[in-house]
């Protein structure tokens, strides 16, 4: 993409295949006498995403039957999941493969059906096999939303209420739970999974997924309304920097700098907002280190998918519900620095582990990385100055302000636009310190000049016109980027 800124058939018979035999995973089922139930009636799919659009008046009964059909299938689909409770073997479900385990379940469910006189149409049983088998195997309701490419947050206000965010766009989604005690029964699922437990003593818990989705949950009493989850997507495509400047976030001349600025071991600050895209632009900075050099992440939830070879991960632990145990980002860091690093990439800075980070920084661990909570780079500077107050180390100002100044040479804000967009806005380099304050200088910045009818953001990314500090820097490194890209540009 900005290569010009770089160091110089066969046919096959189809087979009717025999149903697997899944005698091991299925036990027997007891006959039992329960009187018939109506039959539902023939009707969409229950969980659809998107409501279609109507062809014709609706009826205004319309919305108080789908009501009472949606709780109708809750009920059955309830009562489906104590039935494969009670018929599975779940001792044999780890052997069992995926095809083996959906025959069973829509063998035993359509047993099941059948005895208790249930009669649903062909879609509503696809559609709740394969709910049921998400009760059994995964998360249930959430299953649908970790499958959806398009989501890439999942917010959970109460069994009835989920949110999931498109496009930096909220939206309300049509899926809910049964009630509290299926969401809770879920939220449990996934915290016992990883060791961790949440309940009235203990009600927040922060977890990962099996795919690396990190998870959040916060139990009543002090969740007033219902639990409340939220899910932050892991994306398994990894996004370069060229897949970036496609979408906009900035332009081929900041990425020839800012390759230039990872590749000479300048030490950067990811600053931003949440949901800005912090974490994503720390992962897309990384592809620019050398494949040599020995990098250490350390994170509160494993989220970073650095592509080197030679890369060591470390994740923080909270305490136990004795309160021991705890292994916290400070100490992770300070083993790390016993541990011959050529790069440290912490995954968050936001609390006394900013001590040990800018010492490591200014400690021979050049091109060291991490991001902070932070509105703008003179926030970003404001906030390291909190943490190392907070932390309880007393410094006077100016000490604070030379050792940050020394340590910190790039400061990248990322936001997230009303509109939903995620921009580089702001690209500053540190300086120095002139008296008492720590002098910076901007070198890119996204310029906003209105917006659309429909809210678009309406901008252009351009250069200050100021030369980078590191220019000589770059120069012995072999990156000798034109006197052009740190020219002002027009908008379009």
């Amino acid at each position: 993409m900005f290569s010009k800124y770089k160091k110089s058939s066969v046919a096959t018979a189809t087979k009717v295949r025999a149903r697997p035999d899944t005698s091991e995973v299925k036990k027997t089922i007891a006959p039992k006498t329960v009187a018939p139930v109506e039959s539902a009636p023939r009707t969409q799919n229950v969980n659809s995403l998107r409501r279609p659009m109507p062809t014709r008046a609706a009826d205004p009964n319309s919305g108080e039957k789908e009501r009472k059909r949606r709780e109708r299938m809750q009920e059955i689909k309830l009562e489906l999941h104590r039935g494969l409770l009670e018929n599975l073997n779940l001792a044999a479900l780890e052997r069992a493969t995926e095809a083996e385990l959906r025959t069973e379940i829509s063998t035993i469910a359509g047993e099941i059906l059948e005895e208790k006189g249930i009669v649903l149409n062909r879609e509503d049983r696809q559609q709740i096999n394969k709910e049921l088998y998400d009760e059994v195997t995964g998360l249930g309701p959430l299953e649908t939303l970790l499958k959806d490419e398009t989501v890439s947050d999942i917010l959970v206000n109460g069994p009835q209420q989920i949110f999931v965010e498109r496009e930096g766009k909220l939206e309300l989604s049509e899926i809910t739970f049964k009630d509290e005690k299926h969401l809770l029964r879920i939220i449990d699922k996934i915290v016992s999974a990883v060791g961790r437990r949440v309940d009235e003593s203990n009600p927040y818990v922060d977890a990962r997924l099996q795919d690396g989705s990190r998870f959040n949950a916060m139990v009543g009493p002090i969740a007033v309304d219902g639990s409340l989850v939220s899910i932050r997507k892991f994306k398994k495509d990894k996004l370069g920097i060229d897949d970036l400047v496609n979408f906009g976030a900035f332009t081929e001349e900041m990425a020839a700098y800012l390759q230039a600025a990872v590749a000479t071991r300048l030490n950067v600050i990811v600053s931003g907002g949440t949901g800005s895209g912090k974490t994503t632009t720390l992962n897309a900075l990384s592809s620019f280190i050398d494949n040599a050099e020995r990098i250490l992440t350390i994170e509160d939830t494993a989220e970073l998918q650095l592509q080197q070879t030679h890369v060591g991960r470390m994740e923080s632990r909270p305490p136990n519900v004795e309160g021991k145990g705890e292994v916290s980002p400070r100490d992770c860091l300070k083993n790390a620095l016993r541990m011959r690093p050529d790069r440290i990439i912490v995954g968050e800075t936001r609390g006394a582990e900013v001590i040990d980070m800018l010492q490591a920084m200014n400690t021979g661990h050049d091109g060291s990385m991490t991001t902070i909570h932070a509105n703008s780079a003179r926030d970003g500077v404001s906030r390291l100055e909190n943490m190392i107050a907070m932390a309880g180390i007393e410094m006077p100002l100016k000490a604070v302000r030379s050792q940050i100044s020394s340590a910190v040479n790039l400061i990248v804000q990322a936001s997230r636009l009303q509109d939903g967009s995620r921009r580089m806005t702001s690209i500053t380099e540190i300086t120095g310190m002139e008296g008492d304050v720590i002098s910076m200088q901007e070198i890119f910045r996204f310029q906003r000049t209105g917006l659309t009818p429909d809210n678009k953001i309406i901008g252009h990314f351009t250069a200050t016109g100021v030369r980078s500090h590191y220019s000589e820097r770059f120069k012995m490194w072999g990156f000798d980027l034109p006197s052009s890209i740190y020219e002002p540009t027009k908008p379009n």
